[in-house]
């Protein structure tokens, strides 16, 4: 992927100091050892990538995530674009948890590690949310800016939280959280005022939990210039943005691993912490 080297910033790594595992009231959470990725998963990244035509671009497949052809997949797109869909049951998690979850995390790095302990480094938001607030409130509106590995790649990315119908997506069933929600963000670079695509985490209730459905567009025809200044250089931009058939299975991998590893303690978590 050539996008801008980040910065190494002294003092953040992965893992947990023993600070932190001695004296943070959610430390029992903490388990480096992750859930395993499942069947599904394995098979998508078997099976792809698939033809363009099955995975449309944004914003025409944004509402189409929950009858979409492709549930898990990935595909390269001639204009350089991947596009990626994976879906994750989860057992006893109901949708205003995850809300609560993406309010919750972003609050600090030792949080955000309990996410996908062998990837995840730093997060922090970029202005801190209202102060109270909790769920949809906290997040929706807000970036959270974070550090992570995508395969081997370090990251920093800004993921600016937006309402379901800033990108288009209209679904009735998200009015109350109940029923379902979406964590829908513009997804760019910390390091860079350069946004590089979208992603959406459409979550239904169903009997016994939830299921999650998650969508990425990442690419060329996704870059914007989060400053008028850069406006003038998004079409060249655009031209040395290269992404690959790996950046699309490293993203695939990691939201199956941090989404299946999420499951196992959101629950309890939430009952602890919420």
């Amino acid at each position: 992927m050539k996008l801008p080297t980040p910065r190494s910033i002294p003092g953040r790594a992965l893992g947990w100091s023993s600070e932190e595992l001695a004296s943070l009231p959610y430390a029992r959470f903490w388990n480096p050892v992750m859930a395993e990725i499942p069947a599904h998963a394995l098979r998508a990244l078997s099976d792809s990538p698939v033809a363009e035509a099955l995975m449309p671009r944004m914003p025409e497949a944004v509402n189409d995530i929950v009858d979409s052809r492709i549930q898990n997949g990935y595909t390269v797109n001639r204009d350089g674009a991947i596009h990626v869909n994976l879906t994750t049951e989860m057992p006893d998690v109901t949708p205003p948890m995850i809300d609560w979850w993406f309010g919750w995390h972003g609050d600090s790095a030792p949080r955000y590690k309990l996410w996908h302990p062998l990837a995840h480094i730093h997060a922090q938001w970029e202005q801190l949310p209202p102060a109270g607030s909790t769920g949809r409130a906290r997040y929706v509106g807000s970036t959270s800016q974070v550090d992570e590995f995508l395969g081997s790649a370090m990251i920093r990315g800004a993921i600016q939280f937006r309402r379901p119908e800033e990108i288009g997506l209209a679904d009735p069933h998200l009015a109350t959280g109940i029923e379902a929600t979406a964590v829908c963000a513009r997804v760019g670079l910390v390091d860079a005022p350069i946004d590089m695509g979208y992603l959406v985490h459409h979550v239904s209730a169903v009997a016994g939990g939830s299921v999650m459905r998650s969508r990425f567009w990442i690419g060329p025809p996704y870059i914007a210039a989060r400053k008028p200044a850069l406006r003038p250089f998004m079409p060249l931009a655009r031209r040395l943005v290269s992404l690959t058939e790996l950046d699309a299975r490293a993203l695939l991998v990691h939201c199956a691993q941090e989404m299946n590893h999420l499951a196992t303690f959101l629950p309890a978590l939430y009952e602890q912490e919420s």
